[in-house]
């Protein structure tokens, strides 16, 4: 089917935080609108990605069986089969963790867009659409499947408490103080909790705690058995 890409510039040129994009799995595009899908294909690698397209659900299986896609990007119409029937497919063979992005210049209509959601695809988008949107619901859908398949994190009993301080705004002095324990050893969780969090700073630190439900409320001060 046809469809093109409303014009549209994008700032952003880097993909999801911690991970390179150039070293992801490839974006899949499955869309018979060579000029469209060579389009997207170009958008993504301008933001870093890898993105291969095809223009027959079979093809794209084919594909997908001999290197596994990090994300789908699926028109409804393809000349051999629906993408709902495709949605299947690949649904049955990499499971619910695939995210696919349905697009669609035809069919358009809220209803149309409920119906590619209640059958199992992830998000939909209506063509024309702009460049800044295609790329921004891609990288949502991204760090989304990052988010769920990122390893729960285990911290020590100290290396909690030591966070839920400096959670609070404390600082490392305050935290060494209220714990009883020395500057160094504080330093020293900190590390540990940085490196088990992939954070490069204190902020990023506290900011992926509270995404990740580690930081809580401050512990009471007094002794630890060590």
């Amino acid at each position: 089917m046809t469809g093109s890409l409303a014009q549209a510039t994008s700032n952003e040129t880097e993909g999801p935080m911690h991970i390179d994009p150039s070293q992801r799995p490839p974006v899949l595009i499955v869309d018979d609108d060579k000029a469209l899908a060579g389009t997207m294909a170009e958008l993504l690698g301008s933001a870093g990605y890898r993105g291969i397209a095809m223009g027959t659900a079979a093809a794209a299986l084919e594909l997908a069986r001999a290197e596994a896609p990090s994300l789908v990007v699926l028109d409804v119409n393809l000349p051999d089969l629906s993408g709902y029937e495709a949605l299947q497919q690949l649904r049955a063979e990499f499971g619910d963790r695939l995210p696919v992005l349905f697009v669609s210049g035809v069919r358009v209509e809220p209803y149309d867009r409920a119906a590619g959601l209640l059958c199992g695809g992830d998000d939909y988008l209506v063509k024309p659409f702009a460049a800044d949107e295609f790329l921004a619901r891609v990288r949502a859908l991204l760090r989304r499947t990052d988010a769920a398949s990122q390893p729960e994190v285990q911290l020590t009993e100290r290396e909690a408490e030591v966070l839920s301080l400096l959670a609070t705004g404390l600082d490392s002095a305050d935290v060494a103080t209220q714990l009883e324990i020395g500057a160094r050893t504080v330093a020293t969780h900190v590390e540990h909790i940085m490196d088990k969090l992939g954070a490069h700073s204190r902020a990023q630190m506290i900011a992926l705690a509270y995404q990740q439900g580690l930081a809580s409320l401050p512990v009471a001060a007094g002794p630890v058995a060590r």
